[in-house]
C-alpha cells in the first residue's frame, strides 16, 4: 500500500468509528478554531461529502455536533439538530475532554439529551481533545 494510500485509509477510518458510511450526508453544528480538522477531513474523505454548515435545512444522516461549555441551552441545539435528521439518522456530540477548557460534564450531556428525547447509545475518544457522544432518537419518533 502507498503511503498515501494509507494515509486516506488512516482518515477514513476516524469517520469510520463514528459509524459513518460513503454516501452519507453530515451536517456540522457549533465549528470553532478548536475543532479537530482531522476528524472533519476524515468524515469528508470518507462519505465523498462536504460537511454541510448549521444553517442548511436539508435531511441528513448524522450531525456533528462540536459543543463546549458556555456554548448556550444544549437541549435546544439538540432539539434543533433533531428535525433535520433522516429516519435512523444519529447525532454525534462532541466535547472537549476532562481537563480541557470548555469541558462539558456527563451527567449534563446525560440530563439535557434525555430531556430531548434522545438516546445515549455509546462514547468513544474521538479526537485527541475531544470526546464523542453517539445520541439517537427513538426509532419510529416523529420530530
Amino acid at each position: 500500500m502507498s503511503a498515501t494510500a494509507g494515509q486516506a485509509q488512516g482518515e477514513r477510518g476516524l469517520a469510520e468509528r463514528l459509524g459513518l458510511k460513503p454516501g452519507q450526508v453530515v451536517q456540522e453544528i457549533g465549528w470553532d478554531e478548536d475543532v479537530d480538522d482531522e476528524l472533519r477531513s476524515s468524515i469528508e474523505t470518507l462519505t465523498g461529502n462536504e460537511l454541510l454548515d448549521e444553517d442548511s435545512y436539508d435531511v441528513v444522516d448524522a450531525v456533528l455536533l462540536w459543543w463546549r461549555d458556555g456554548d448556550g441551552d444544549l437541549f435546544d441545539v439538540l432539539t434543533s439538530a433533531m428535525r433535520v435528521l433522516a429516519d435512523g439518522g444519529q447525532i454525534w456530540l462532541l466535547t472537549p475532554k476532562a481537563g480541557r477548557d470548555g469541558h462539558v460534564e456527563p451527567s449534563d450531556i446525560g440530563e439535557d439529551s434525555t430531556t430531548a428525547g434522545l438516546s445515549q447509545t455509546s462514547s468513544i475518544s474521538a479526537a485527541p481533545d475531544w470526546s464523542g457522544t453517539r445520541l439517537v432518537p427513538p426509532k419510529g419518533s416523529r420530530r
